[in-house]
């Protein structure tokens, strides 16, 4: 008899063990606090916005004619061109292609217009929205029932996708079109929100709307933000992602990264792409166009590498630190010409701010090199404000700068809150 309570309470007592195991390996509440076991679960249920499309929400699409807005990163997970899966399925009509900054095909430079062409793999019509037109016109969309978005943005306001998407929008609802956006992931993550607000003052296509320079939002929910916060209009429709949460980074997930633009080959270089770009608004200090690393190397002829490199790390700036390194770009800004300055190692993206980092990697150049270093008037345009570059030049600190901009913010914030999805 004993043997045989002793047999019940041992079973009990694995039973409560394998219970307890499976609870907590699959994790316990909600978003960033769930377990590693229910993270890993929601990455293999993962689902794009086209995949969505193509498998649970075609009647979106089905039976009408089709514009579609993309270029090499509007891929499903297996890198099949959502150009070819739409005219392939006889359920849909593709009639026209329209090509962002870079192309349809990705294979433009920076700021290079592309010219109306055949695509020679569809036969379709091929627009540019890039240069001369920036918004389709109405000859455009002659054939067309509904435009369709699909492009992976890098999660910062100075990336002209989104703004290629608002001003179709815009087109959409100026010619009683339908507007619908396949949403794709945030890369930096969906939690954190960096840097000033754009002042109106300052817009352009590198800040059309007033956003913070790291918006910590996804395509979809942009495009939610600017038909309502703008007052757009447009009949919007967003194919929401399956199983994406807000902690993910894009090597999070189950994806394959495509290069959105010449000049963005590695999700490392999205990672410090808020900051580093900042050096886009000098004259003559190169932010690593024209070589293997663009915005990850930075540097100049009249910079002293090994002295730069000691200023930033002395500075401890979270999750990144930074490597005396020499360079000669091919291209764009000192092509040629060997430059000296730093490579930026990104070591814990959670802990790592970028527009931190780029206002202090500007302002330490600046403070060791103030007869060298040369502003253009675009880097008001790229931060967003006229405060900055001379709070620079006056010598404020990064501190007193950023605190500036805190309570603008906080006020979006706020407001994004009434767009997110996930």
């Amino acid at each position: 008899m004993k043997s045989k309570r002793f047999l019940i309470m041992f079973l009990t007592i694995v039973l409560l063990i394998s219970t307890y195991t499976v609870a907590f390996g699959q994790g316990i509440g909600n978003g960033s606090t769930q377990g590693q076991g229910n993270k890993e679960g929601h990455k293999k249920q993962f689902k794009l916005g086209i995949e969505m499309l193509l498998e649970e929400q075609f009647d979106v699409i089905e039976g009408k004619n089709v514009g579609l807005i993309t270029n090499p990163t509007g891929v499903d997970r297996s890198l099949n061109s959502i150009v070819d899966l739409l005219h392939n399925d006889d359920r849909v009509n593709l009639t026209a292609l329209y090509g962002p900054e870079h192309g349809v095909r990705g294979d433009a430079q920076a700021g290079a217009y592309v010219p109306f062409y055949i695509d020679e793999v569809t036969n379709l019509p091929v627009y540019s929205l890039y240069g001369q037109t920036r918004k389709p016109t109405p000859e455009m969309l002659e054939d067309v029932d509904v435009l369709l978005f699909d492009i992976q943005d890098v999660g910062t306001r100075f990336y002209t996708y989104i703004y290629t998407m608002a001003y179709a929008m815009e087109a959409a609802q100026e010619n009683d079109i339908e507007f619908v956006v396949l949403d794709r992931p945030n890369p930096l993550g969906g939690l954190d929100v960096e840097g000033p607000v754009l002042d109106p003052n300052y817009s352009s296509f590198v800040g059309l709307y007033p956003i913070p320079l790291r918006h910590g939002m996804t395509v979809g929910e942009l495009a939610l933000y600017f038909n309502e916060e703008f007052e757009i209009g447009a009949d919007l429709t967003v194919v929401e992602m399956k199983r994406w949460n807000r902690s993910f980074k894009y090597d999070d997930l189950p994806l394959e990264w495509v290069l959105p633009s010449p000049n963005m080959p590695t999700l490392e270089t999205a990672l410090v792409y808020p900051g580093a770009a900042l050096i886009e608004g000098t004259t003559n200090v190169s932010e690593g166009r024209g070589t293997t690393k663009p915005f990850e190397l930075v540097g100049a002829p009249f910079i002293n590498s090994t002295e730069l490199a000691a200023e930033m790390n002395a500075i401890g700036l979270n999750g990144v630190i930074f490597r005396a390194a020499s360079f000669t770009p091919t291209f764009s800004k000192n092509a040629n010409t060997l430059s000296h300055g730093v490579q930026i190692h990104v070591t814990d993206p959670d802990n790592f701010n970028s527009v931190e980092m780029g206002l202090h990697l500007v302002k330490t150049i600046h403070d060791l090199y103030p007869e060298d270093i040369i502003f253009r008037s675009f880097f008001d345009n790229l931060i967003g404000n006229g405060e900055v570059r001379q709070q620079i030049l006056d010598g404020y600190s990064v501190a007193q700068i950023m605190a500036e901009w805190e309570d603008d913010l906080e006020e979006f914030k706020t407001k994004r809150e009434n767009y997110l999805l996930y």
